[in-house]
């Protein structure tokens, strides 16, 4: 069964994810409003009630603004692990008890045709998570917020034919912006955000990994270009000899439109 994935909006301003058999259908976070969030599904002809499930990543304002709206309009279940329900329960309104569902960081379950498997990350949250999904042969990874990719990291993503990755800011936009200091260390940290390099150096560990298609995440508006994202994590594999568009495709996410819906299946994922 092939896997479809769509990114409906990725950013500090809301993050959703999308991810499908035709079977079964998940959210992974609900950062926008419920409307907002209703909208970008109709724009892949996807309507909210044929969503079985919501991921929490983490406890974030940008990642559970929409969950409690949604999981009270449409009856969708909420699944997040017991630390992340601690420190967003009270944030996003009564949820009923049959619909608080719990998972722990780095054990495998399974929703429909879907097997997930929440791994643990590096980032300022209460107990925050990157996901694998797998149906039948096919893996796609998502890895956003992170300030680190850890061989813990890297061994969990490997494998996978689609990765989902942060992206966040250029390091010298960061340090010449209009952050507050302490803003600009928090998001240069271990438990903060990647930088277009530190993504640059994370795929580079896993070229030749059965990795096919990349697409960058989370890009900051203040500390960013799209371009020069794309154009510095392509930069820096074609250095090391890695051939872009043949052994591996990069592509962007975006704030405030959705992304294409690919394909992994069997045919290439470009």
């Amino acid at each position: 069964m092939a896997l479809k994935f769509c990114s409906l909006s990725s950013g500090s301003s809301g993050n959703a994810l999308y991810i499908s058999t035709g079977r079964t259908s998940l959210l992974i976070d609900a950062g926008l409003s419920g409307k907002r969030t209703e909208h970008l599904l109709r724009e892949i002809d996807v309507y909210p009630k044929e969503i079985d499930a919501i991921l929490v990543t983490h406890d974030h304002d940008d990642h559970i603004r929409g969950v409690g709206v949604l999981c009270r309009r449409y009856g969708v279940p909420v699944y997040a692990n017991m630390l992340t329900w601690e420190a967003m329960g009270p944030r996003i309104g009564e949820v009923s008890v049959c619909n608080m569902k719990e998972f722990r960081t780095n054990q495998e379950f399974s929703i429909g045709d879907i097997c997930i498997k929440p791994y643990s990350i590096s980032h300022d949250a209460a107990d925050p998570v990157g996901f694998t999904f797998w149906s039948g042969k096919f893996k796609v990874s998502i890895a956003n917020d992170l300030g680190c990719v850890t061989e813990g990291v890297v061994n969990e993503i490997s494998g996978s034919q689609f990765l989902m990755l942060e992206s966040n800011h250029d390091l010298e936009m960061l340090k010449a912006g209009p952050y507050p200091w302490h803003l600009k260390r928090r998001i240069m940290g271990e438990r903060g955000h990647l930088s277009n390099e530190d993504a640059g150096v994370a795929l580079l560990r896993m070229s030749g990994k059965g990795l096919r298609t990349v697409l960058l995440g989370h890009l900051s508006k203040e500390n960013n270009y799209p371009l020069l994202a794309l154009e510095t994590v392509k930069g820096m594999l074609r250095t090391e000899g890695i051939e872009i568009g043949r052994e591996m495709n990069i592509e962007l996410s975006f704030r405030d439109k959705i992304s294409r819906v690919y394909d992994i299946s069997s045919r290439e994922v470009y």
